[in-house]
């Protein structure tokens, strides 16, 4: 009897540990980073759903042009991908680079780099500062929200 109430005990424990959470109310229709300001809103139409503090590249100042330059793209993308096994936790791809950043980035003869997420952290500690190859930081319990609100096809536009 109590090796069976420790199984169960030991089960429930596991299965509240996911990082996968449900989902079920209004849909996200756009996400807004604000770099300036440092904050992302996941929005249903004109409401704020919820916002986040996030962090940035580790040079966040401007928009990025070529790969390497630690900088967090500025434009409007889409999300277009979901990695549950990230480096990073969770994660949701952005489809950096467009057309335009691919042209930018040849005009000066190197490539714009690729694979910026928005995703958690190696460390479930916030470090505070900008630290990213070019991606948006946030918890990794605030990551299990957007990885369960935010799906493939939702806009997402980086403002300065």
């Amino acid at each position: 009897m109590i090796r069976a109430a420790l199984a169960l005990l030991m089960v429930l424990t596991i299965a509240g540990c996911s990082k996968f959470i449900d989902y079920d109310g209004p849909e996200v229709t756009r996400v807004i980073v604000d770099k300036g300001d440092r904050i992302m809103y996941l929005l249903h139409h004109d409401q704020v759903l919820r916002s986040y503090e996030i962090e940035l590249g580790f040079a966040p100042d401007g928009d990025k042009v070529v790969e390497g330059d630690g900088r967090t793209p500025e434009g409007s993308y889409i999300i277009d991908r979901r990695n549950p096994n990230s480096s990073f936790y969770l994660s949701i791809g952005i489809n950096y680079p467009n057309e335009d950043d691919i042209a930018e980035a040849a005009a000066l003869g190197q490539s714009p780099g690729g694979d910026i997420f928005i995703h958690g952290t190696p460390n479930p500690l916030r470090r505070g500062d900008d630290w990213t190859a070019g991606c948006i930081a946030v918890t990794n319990a605030e990551m299990r929200e957007i990885y369960a609100m935010v799906g493939i096809g939702t806009p997402i536009d980086i403002r300065p």
